[in-house]
């Protein structure tokens, strides 16, 4: 009797040191899901804030389906944070497709600093959108760091 709940220890051992493997294997398997901007929904919440809707597409290159449990991005303009943005529900990203999620992002007119004048006036406006995304699938759970960056030129 002693040996067999040696035994049953046993399997249980190596069926927790096979899951842990599995797991720390998975960033091996799954390749990393790519985030490209659509656009930006500004909309005037007061005469001190707006809200932003920062479109995004999301891609999973994978051959599983991806949840994207948890999304939070910072927005610069000129090298200066404007704000920060969180999704609050999980999305669904079907496997070898792409899936476009809204960020709200809450803005108060003094961060805007020195690229107010560029969206008034016009001109050349860089920006910056940085982040992590959490990704769960049917075998765990991922951390993906993400950066974008561009210019976008604001005509009268």
């Amino acid at each position: 009797m002693n040996q067999k709940k040696v035994k049953t220890h046993c399997r249980i051992l190596c069926l927790c040191a096979f899951s842990i493997f599995l797991m720390s294997c998975l960033g091996w398997i799954l390749e990393k899901p790519s985030f490209v901007l659509r656009g930006v929904i500004f909309s005037p919440r007061s005469f001190t804030e707006m809200n932003l809707l920062i479109g995004l597409d999301v891609h999973n290159p994978n051959r599983l389906d991806l949840t994207l449990q948890s999304f939070e991005c910072t927005i610069y303009l000129k090298n200066e944070e404007i704000g920060k943005g969180r999704l609050e529900k999980e999305v669904l990203i079907p496997s070898s497709s792409t899936t476009p999620i809204q960020v709200p992002v809450d803005v108060k007119f003094k961060d805007l600093g020195g690229s107010l004048k560029a969206i008034f006036t016009g001109g050349d406006l860089p920006y910056k959108i940085e982040g992590k995304a959490e990704v769960r699938t049917a075998f765990g759970s991922l951390s993906f760091p993400f950066a974008k960056e561009g210019h976008t030129l604001l005509g009268n």
